[in-house]
């Protein structure tokens, strides 16, 4: 299991439109070959700062099997409009679980 995470910073202004076009852009998500979960982190710091954190099983069904599927481009349509900047995006796996 992996864990993509991709700190957004969105248009200031337009921190609901960006909310709701991650909200119509779910599905796009669920339906993607190994895509286990989603959400969407705000920044208290920053509140034009997210954090998008989508499950994989692999690091390929993230950048193989969903970018290169039409569903990015759906998403990408929803949310790039909104975007400051382009998304930093990284893996993560969980090296310790205390509790």
């Amino acid at each position: 299991m992996v864990y993509e995470i991709a700190t957004i910073d969105i248009k200031e202004g337009s921190e609901a439109a960006f909310e709701a076009a991650v909200k119509e852009a779910a599905p796009f998500f669920q339906k993607s070959r190994g895509c286990r979960g989603l959400s969407l982190e705000r920044s208290i710091e920053a509140p034009s700062r997210y954090y998008l954190v989508v499950t994989w099983d692999t690091v390929e069904d993230h950048m193989v099997h969903f970018r290169n599927a039409p569903e990015f481009q759906e998403w990408r349509r929803l949310a790039s409009p909104h975007f400051a900047s382009p998304p930093q995006v990284e893996h993560t796996s969980v090296a310790l679980t205390c509790f």
